[in-house]
């Protein structure tokens, strides 16, 4: 199974994590190991740590987290708890269950590293954000240059159960026929992870994003009919179709919230860098380690972004053929 999960969002963390490495090497005096009878100190490993790139890229990440803080501070902005949450959650339902998990497990960080990224990215988006203007005419125009990533394909709402022959198949399609719940055999048999907690749910799919012989049983079924085993690169799928939704050519209306949710994403990414670069450049910063003197740069004073509309977005990349 393929998990179609937004590159943006991927990218998105893929920073979460970067930044969030917050956690010490241990603090205080001592010995981290000891190697046939050879101490390595702390002191040690800690200056071997302290004058990597690394390090100096966490440097500057808690700088900036902070001149975010102190921004936030003096102009009363404040971000709901709920507001972090919503943001996070958003994050993680685009992962498989327990990815997201293990991506915080793989990077050390902790939920309270999450939460103050995430924080400091909605204030950094509430600070930006007074300066977006999108008009009705930069969404009419956008919608003329962009129908083909706006128009919407024929899909269908299909649920499955995976199994790794015919005679597993068979006995499924039978059981569900005698009245079982379509849930439960998932749940049992299915060799699909991300499916099988989900009751076999893949939800939305267009034609392109499925292997072509189960592409072909999902998009010719008929609502709510368990079809017969459909083979595949994968095993056997026990397909039932639950929803249909005809192609449609975008509109004004249709498209319209869409549209401009994602010029002010790209308006706000393009004014994020400068408002960044603004806030160190009205900072007094002063580095008392010298291995750290060259972590910050410099910062020339910004020039203002303008806040005309953003050039199109380019096309997603091709969605995966894997079911």
């Amino acid at each position: 199974m393929s998990y179609r999960v937004s590159a943006g969002v991927a990218a998105l963390f893929l920073g979460l994590t970067l930044a969030g490495c917050s956690g010490s090497s241990g603090g205080g005096g001592g010995d981290v190991a000891t190697v046939n009878g050879d101490k390595i100190s702390r002191a040690d490993f800690d200056a071997k740590l302290e004058g990597s790139q690394q390090a100096k890229s966490i440097f500057t990440t808690m700088v900036q987290g902070l001149l975010i803080d102190q921004y936030a501070k003096a102009n009363n902005i404040t971000i709901p708890d709920a507001d972090v949450q919503k943001k996070e959650d958003d994050i993680k339902s685009k992962y498989p269950p327990g990815q997201f998990e293990q991506i915080l497990k793989t990077q050390n960080l902790t939920e309270d590293d999450v939460h103050r990224i995430l924080r400091q990215q909605l204030i950094v988006e509430k600070a930006v954000s007074a300066n977006i203007n999108i008009s009705e005419a930069d969404i009419k125009s956008y919608l003329d240059k962009n129908h083909a990533t706006l128009d919407t394909q024929e899909q269908v709402r299909a649920r499955h159960i995976l199994v790794p022959d015919l005679a597993t198949a068979n006995k499924v399609e039978d059981q569900l026929k005698a009245g079982a719940k379509f849930e439960d055999l998932a749940a049992k048999y299915s060799t699909d992870p991300s499916s099988k907690v989900k009751g076999g749910e893949l939800g939305f799919f267009s034609k392109g994003q499925m292997v072509p012989t189960f592409q072909a049983a999902a998009f010719s079924q008929p609502l709510n009919v368990v079809g017969p085993p459909v083979k595949s690169p994968f095993g056997y799928h026990i397909i039932e179709v639950e929803e249909k939704k005809p192609a449609q050519i975008a509109t004004l209306a249709s498209a319209h919230d869409k549209i401009k949710t994602l010029l002010t994403q790209q308006q706000d990414q393009q004014a994020i860098p400068p408002f960044l670069a603004s806030l160190r450049s009205k900072a007094s910063i002063t580095i008392d380690d010298d291995k750290l003197k060259d972590a910050l740069p410099p910062v020339a004073p910004p020039t203002p972004a303008t806040t005309g509309p953003a050039p199109a977005a380019p096309a997603a990349a091709p969605p995966s053929t894997k079911p």
